[in-house]
């Protein structure tokens, strides 16, 4: 009799029907250390039935098949019409409306809002990261719009609202809206000063005409955007509005789509201003003052975005580790793969912790956490979202040839992770801003060192790179070249601080030891063997 050579032996089954936020160590204790008591437990239960959501099978193939069919743009109507609409798969709206309704735009008017919030946008992005875009700029743009009273008065209550509504009409006829954001141009890129869009004054009562071009415009299918022209008294933060009260379209020429490497599911597009009407926010010539509290909490979500695919990408890594067998035994069971593991939950825990650390100062909303935010964002920008691609092509290769298989899910997470990084500034730009900060913000950096402060006497190690990052600060002549090291040494040591307080004992010993101390190499799975690498590895386990 043959042997049957079809049946399937030694496979991982699939990482599905687990809760996201409880089986995430890091995440669901950080949401308790920085939530009030007061509604933690219903911030716990609210996160835990976004957790399970987000662990399903069918949601998670709602995130395949809207990576799968990217949207397709339509530029007119069957009979010649301009109509300038983004089509998506309904996987894309299913995904995007529970963002919605699971108050991942609302951070601003609830409890906890901003942690529970951040909490719930790093569960929520381990489905699919595209859909996050359009989440995470409407979130953001309530800051902005406080710029103007009046018209945060009229459009707070739709960007903070529950409610998703897909339908193209007069936001004064929606329960709830999206926001888009247009800064940069083909000439200018990073650089908005050199913008040449132009606003033209229509009236006194601060309405304009654009005309001219973003370069960069994501999630073109939102209900209003905030973009960035010049006016006579120079560059100007404008609200433009994608239908206009009376029920016609404003004029919002969408001129292609991006074809990228990632985030396949959002729409990136290139759109043109051709006597657009719109409606200036703030004064004119304060447009990068005014729009800046918009990008600031966008960065926020960049290394929210990275958090998420990290923690992703471990979770599946170390849940393949567990079921897959060889020379013997589970590979979790042997050291070298044991160190890898440990090595690529450390970087995760650290990048979570940071993140939900700066969600929480955004709740408090005092003078000294203000303060704290100038730095400690663009750092964290800079340095967790460089860190998301090395964690995701390592813990791929975790999986053998099965992860380098579309199936994986493991190439999806992969292409995702250089974008955080490029998006809202880019690394040099981040290293820039962090330079403002300290040569402009003394409260910034007094804030800042108040803060890792809090951490000495703890770790040798963590004093020494303190006293170390001290040496670096007092001698800023020239800093330019060197704003990289300086920045990433100003991340690192912030997150040693963080986790020598409130991470596991063998948490904080590993990152002192390693990220501050040196005993690493230049590739995971290169910690001091002497370390509990075990407990690392279980404690980033997805599901006991």
């Amino acid at each position: 009799m043959a042997a049957s050579t079809h049946t399937v032996t030694n496979q991982a089954p699939p990482l599905a029907g687990y809760d996201v936020f409880t089986a995430d160590r890091a995440l669901a204790e950080a949401v308790e250390r920085h939530t009030d008591a007061a509604v933690l437990d219903e911030v716990r239960d609210e996160l835990s039935a976004l957790g399970r959501s987000a662990g399903s099978a069918q949601v998670q193939e709602w995130g395949a098949q809207a990576n799968e069919n990217p949207p397709q743009l339509r530029t007119h109507d069957r009979y010649g019409n301009r109509v300038d609409e983004v089509e998506f798969h309904p996987s894309w709206h299913r995904l995007l409306g529970k963002g919605v309704s699971a108050g991942l735009t609302a951070a601003w008017t609830r409890p906890a809002g901003h942690v529970r919030r951040a909490a719930g946008f790093l569960v929520w992005s381990q489905v699919e990261a595209g859909h996050g875009c359009p989440l995470s700029m409407t979130h953001a743009a309530v800051p902005a719009l406080r710029a103007d009273p009046e018209l945060a008065a009229e459009w707070e209550p739709r960007l903070t609202s529950m409610v998703y509504d897909r339908e193209l009409r007069p936001a004064h006829l929606k329960a709830g809206v999206l926001f888009g954001m247009g800064m940069t141009e083909k000439q200018g890129g990073s650089d908005v000063r050199a913008s040449t869009t132009a606003a033209r004054p229509l009236a006194e009562d601060g309405t304009y005409e654009l005309t001219g071009h973003k370069w960069f415009c994501s999630a073109p299918m939102s209900d209003a955007f905030l973009v960035l022209g010049q006016a006579p008294g120079g560059l100007t933060c404008f609200l433009v509005p994608r239908v206009l009260a009376d029920g016609s379209r404003n004029v919002f020429l969408i001129q292609r789509l991006k074809d990228k490497l990632g985030n396949r599911s959002n729409a990136s597009s290139e759109v043109e201003f051709d006597g657009t009407w719109a409606r200036r926010v703030g004064e004119e010539g304060r447009g990068v003052r005014t729009i800046i509290e918009m990008v600031a909490a966008t960065r926020l979500d960049c290394v929210l975005g990275s958090a998420a695919l990290m923690r992703q990408a471990v979770a599946q890594a170390v849940h393949h580790c567990t079921y897959r067998e060889a020379f013997g035994g589970p590979l979790t069971g042997k050291p070298l793969m044991r160190n890898v593991l440990a090595d690529l939950a450390l970087e995760s825990e650290a990048a979570t912790t940071l993140a939900l650390r700066l969600a929480a100062a955004y709740d408090d909303g005092g003078e000294q956490e203000r303060a704290l935010l100038r730095i400690a964002v663009p750092a964290a920008k800079y340095w967790v979202t460089k860190r998301a691609a090395p964690v995701t092509v390592e813990a791929s290769e975790c999986l053998g040839g099965n992860g380098y298989v579309e199936e994986s899910g493991m190439p999806r997470l992969v292409r995702e992770s250089p974008l955080n990084s490029i998006w809202e500034g880019a690394g040099n730009v981040q290293a820039l801003d962090v330079l403002r900060a300290l040569t402009r913000e003394p409260a910034a950096l007094d804030a800042y060192l108040g803060e890792v402060g809090r951490a000495r006497g703890a770790d040798h190690r963590l004093d020494a790179a303190i006293k170390n990052l001290l040496t670096e600060l007092a001698d800023l002549d020239g800093v330019e070249a060197r704003a990289r090291r300086l920045v990433e040494r100003l991340a690192l040591v912030l997150q040693g601080a963080l986790l020598v307080q409130y991470a596991p004992a063998e948490v904080a010993d590993a990152f002192c030891a390693s990220r501050l101390g040196g005993d690493w190499g230049t590739a995971f799975g290169t910690l001091p063997h002497t370390l509990n690498l075990t407990a690392l590895m279980d404690r980033a386990r997805p599901v006991s």
